[in-house]
């Protein structure tokens, strides 16, 4: 236990954003789709799985993302360029999602209508700011597991927020029912200047408890 306790420290520690990628480096769809079944194990509010992720890996598409994000370098030289996207529609799919579950018998009818009706009035009554909210609380959840999912498999990252929303979402023709999140960029870092790691606040500057 301790040793698959010091293997995660040590890929939590060595995670870090990359300020440059090696160019001209491939990644796969094979390899992509065995990072992304692992993600689907992250947490999300009613197991709704907001997220989605608009993946780019050819050039001519990679150009309109480096447009929308501003012309950062980082982009064009990632092996891909992949949208995070949160659903606000997501709250619609609770139906299905527990539709197996239902199946199985390990939830009746009643306890499958309820959880139906109080999710719906939940977003609905909330209004559009909590389902956005939602979507990028959610969204952003899976977002970290990727990028850790990423590290342990030997690829870099760097989450980005430096891009224009609607460039994005009319660049790759994205429906309205998505929110983007962020941007990350993968690949291999470049580390021949790579910059010392920025300082990190002590627990007590961000830890309060409360009680004994």
């Amino acid at each position: 236990m301790n040793q698959v306790a010091n293997s995660f420290t040590e890929l939590l520690k060595s995670r870090r954003s990359a300020m440059k990628f090696n160019p001209d480096v491939p990644i796969s769809r094979e390899e992509l789709e065995e990072m992304f079944s692992l993600v689907k194990y992250a947490p999300s509010a009613f197991n709704l799985q907001h997220a989605h992720y608009a993946v780019v890996t050819d050039k001519a598409s990679k150009e309109k993302v480096y447009d929308a994000a501003y012309k950062q370098y980082k982009v064009l030289s990632s092996s891909a360029a992949i949208v995070v996207l949160g659903d606000l529609e997501a709250y619609h799919d609770i139906g299905p999602m527990n539709e197996g579950m239902l199946n199985l018998g390990i939830i009746d009818q009643l306890e499958f209508d309820q959880t139906v009706q109080e999710v719906h009035s939940m977003y609905e009554s909330k209004g559009d700011q909590f389902k956005r909210d939602e979507a990028i609380r959610n969204a952003s959840l899976s977002a970290m597991q990727f990028m850790l999912i990423a590290k342990d498999r030997g690829w870099d990252t760097c989450p980005m927020i430096g891009f224009d929303e609607d460039a994005i979402m009319q660049a790759l023709q994205i429906p309205e029912r998505y929110v983007p999140v962020m941007l990350i960029t993968l690949g291999k870092e470049d580390t021949s200047r790579q910059r010392p790691r920025g300082y990190r606040k002590p627990n007590g500057e961000f830890v309060t408890y409360y009680g004994e």
